[in-house]
Order: C-alpha cells, then structure tokens, then sequence
C-alpha cells in the first residue's frame, strides 16, 4: 500500500513535509496590496500638508525604495543558510540567519507591531462605519443636524465580523479574502482620486505652500515640528507590510524558486501602492490645501454626492475585514504552534475535527482556535474603543516597526548571508541607511506620542463619536 501510494503522498507535500503550498506571484500580490493600502492612504493628504510640495512627495518616493529595496533583501532569507529548508515566519528567519537575542528582538518588535496594527484597523473601519450612518442622516434630516453617533456600537460590529473570520484556519486560505480586499481599496482610492479632482476643478482655493502648513498661521512652532515628525512616521505606517512578508512567501509554491515569486510580487506590490499614495497624497493636499483632514475621505463631508462616499467607507471597511486577517494570522499561528509544543498531549489544544462550510467547503474545526482567536478579537477590540486616536496611532505604529522591521534585520541578514566585509564600501552604506532610518524612526516616534499626549488631555475612556 505504502509504494502505490508513495508517489501521491510525496506529491501532496512540499520539502519541509508540510502540506503542499499553492500560492502564485499573484496571490502575494494580492496579499501585499492588502496589507500595504490600508488606513494608511487616509492621511497621506494631512501628512503631505505638514511637509509640504517639496517634502512630502520627496518622502513618498523614498519610503517607497526603502521598502522595496529592503524587501528585495529579505525575501532571500525565506530559506535557512546552512541546510536550505524553508523559513515560515519572520522570526525563524531571524533566528536561522543571525540568532542569539536577535530573535527575541524580531518576536517583539513584529508582534507587537502586528498587535497594533490590528487595533489600528479596528479603530478605522469603527469611524468608516460612522461616516455612513452620519452620512444617511444628514441626507435625511438635513444638513443644520449634528448627526454625531458613537463609534462603540460600530467597534463591535468589525469586531463580531472578525471573530467569524479569524476561524480559517491558516494563512493559506485566505487569497480570495485578500483578492477581494486588494479590489476594494484599489475601489476607494479611485473615488478619492475622482473626488479630490472633481475639488480642485471645481475651483476649490485651498491654501497650499512649498512647507506646507504654515507657522504662525496654521500651527505653532512647536506644532508644526510634531506634525513633521508625525506625519513621517504615517508614511512609514502606509508602507508597513515587512513584518507579514516572509509569511506571505511562505504560501507560495516551491516552484517556480519562491524568492523569485516573492520580488516580482513586491516590485508590482510596492509600484501600484506608490502610484496610489502619490496620487492621493497630492490631490488630497491639492483639494484640501493646508487644512487637509487626517482622514481625507471625511474631508468631502457627508452630503452629496453622499452615496458615493458611502461607496468608498463601505470599501474601506470590506479592505479591513481582509487586511485584519493577514495581519493577525501570523500572530495566531505563532500563539498556537507555541501551546501545540508546549502541551502536545492536551486534547483541548490538539483536537480538532473535519466540517464542512458552505461556500467555503471542507474546513477543521477547532475549540481552542475558537476559544483564544475570539478572546484576542474581542481584546483588539476594547483596546480600539478605548484609544481612538487615528492619526496618533498609524504614526507611532509606523515609527514602531518600521527602522527594525523594514530596515535592520533584512540589512543585517543579508550582510550575514552574503558575507560583506567589515569597513568595505557595501558595509558602510548598508549601515548609513540603517542609522538614517533609525533617525527618522525615532522622530516620527517622538511627533506621534506628543500628538497623543495633546488628545489625552481631553479625553474620556468609550466615548469616541463620530
């Protein structure tokens, strides 16, 4: 039985004796687009009204190379240097090419980071969800109306959304979630495009300016270094896909060689996003001059035409459902393979059982993935309602993971791989841009949390409204 089947059963399987990945350069795309146009492309506007026509596209493009450059490094690290195998997660690369703390380093700084990122989308799709309603009352009641709702009720709701989600299994079965998710943004962001146009044909006379928001005028001195900084740590947010990369590449197929897949996937991953960004970011700023909105979309107001920016929230919305999902999958499967080694003989932990789904086929069922992945949605989700500070948080996401993520450990991974000399030209400029990066990132980091510190001052826990 065993020869007759053999061939079959070796077939079902990749080198590592994992099931067998199916995954295309399409797919990461897919994937990329996702987890990259997020809530991120929000605030470009604000954040191009901070730096001004100079800076701001100037910083957009170099964030863009950073990005790919770096991500270009890092996929050549999906498989171990000494024997070969293949790498699942960001963390085993880490641990395979460099380890000793490093490691432990790359676990908290992803972790934490992809943690955040999941509070951060909750908190944007609440305000999306808002907008909406906001949105059918003015049309309704008419435009003297507040119309003000809290974003509570709203958190739930993703929240409830994402705990039926968060039952796929794996990694692996979620590219049509990420197909339909890279659609709606490349959705939204076309209506932004089409509305921040139709502004600025419109004769809108928004002030704009070289520096951007102006001392003295639109801010303080002190306000404006912040908003610099913040605004830098925003357009690191908006590229922040590093820390998923390597598990992205870890579903595609062996052949043709996955870090081939994986650079033609990021290279058309990072090329739409930047276009996008750069389109939005200067029209937005164009539209909206130096009192851009950190939300652009909410810049338009709420009355007409509201049906189409009730389009654009709710694809905002449907693009975070799928983005939550890629990023918290890793951070499941790294809870549950660590409790699986912890406990192999714990039934609860190990037992699962087939089911059959509709529209979704055949699936395992799981009590310990419902128990824990629903206690981690509905924590992400009280965090969310209880600091909904939108700009704040993507700017301290993005100084937080950016410099180690995107930039330290795919630098330092291929010095160790490629074995570069100390003190030779290669060396040197690697580690300039790493100390460069580390520079902005602690910046952005600094303008992010004076920018909190300035909302704590007035606020009051679970009473964000819209």
């Amino acid at each position: 039985m065993e020869l007759e089947t053999g061939k079959s059963t070796i077939a079902s399987y990749d080198d590592d004796e994992r099931s067998k990945r199916t995954g295309t350069w399409v797919s990461a795309s897919a994937h990329i687009i996702t987890a990259v146009i997020g809530s991120g492309l929000l605030s470009l506007s604000w954040g191009i009204a901070q730096l001004g026509w100079i800076a701001g596209p100037i910083a957009l493009v170099m964030f863009s190379f950073i990005t790919w450059f770096t991500s270009n490094l890092l996929v050549d690290c999906c498989r171990d240097p000494v024997c070969g195998t293949r790498l699942s997660c960001y963390m085993d690369a880490v641990k395979s090419n460099l380890g000793g703390i490093n490691n432990k380093f790359c676990g908290i700084a992803q972790y934490v980071n992809l943690v955040g990122v999941t509070i951060g989308y909750s908190i944007t799709s609440a305000i999306s969800m808002a907008a909406i309603k906001r949105s059918g009352c003015f049309h309704k009641e008419g435009h003297a109306v507040g119309c003000h709702v809290k974003n509570n009720m709203f958190s739930i709701i993703f929240g409830i959304i994402e705990i039926i989600l968060s039952q796929i299994p794996n990694f692996h079965e979620l590219s049509w979630l990420s197909l339909v998710a890279a659609v709606m943004s490349f959705a939204y962001s076309c209506i932004g495009l089409g509305l921040s146009i139709a502004r600025v044909a419109g004769g809108s006379r928004s002030r704009t300016s070289l520096m951007g928001t102006t001392i003295g005028v639109d801010v303080t001195d002190w306000e404006k270094v912040w908003n610099v900084f913040e605004a830098l740590g925003d357009i690191a947010f908006a590229y922040s896909f590093s820390n998923v990369l390597i598990e992205i590449q870890d579903t595609l197929k062996s052949s043709p060689p996955e870090n081939e897949s994986m650079k033609k996937a990021t290279s058309l991953g990072v090329s739409v996003t930047t276009m996008f960004y750069i389109s939005c970011g200067v029209l937005g700023y164009a539209a909206f001059g130096n009192t851009a909105p950190g939300n652009f979309l909410t810049g338009f107001g709420f009355y007409e035409p509201y049906w189409l920016i009730d389009i654009a929230n709710l694809c905002i919305i449907i693009h975070l459902v799928g983005a939550y999902q890629v990023f918290c999958q890793p951070i499941f499967k790294q809870v549950e393979d660590w409790c699986l080694n912890r406990w192999p003989n714990n039934n609860f932990i190990k037992g699962s059982r087939p089911i059959k789904l509709p529209l979704f086929g055949d699936s395992t069922f799981s009590t310990f993935r419902l128990v824990w992945r629903t206690a981690y949605v509905i924590t992400t989700t009280m965090v969310a309602m209880l600091l909904p500070f939108f700009n704040g948080i993507l700017g301290l996401l993005g100084a937080a993971s950016f410099w180690p993520l995107t930039v330290y450990f795919p630098i330092q991974m291929h010095i160790s791989r490629e074995n570069i000399r100390l003190f030779c030209w290669k060396w040197i400029w690697l580690n300039v841009l790493v100390v460069a990066c580390l520079i902005i990132s602690v910046l952005a980091a600094a303008g992010s949390i004076a920018v909190i510190a300035k909302d704590l001052q007035t606020y009051k826990p679970f009473t964000s409204v819209s």
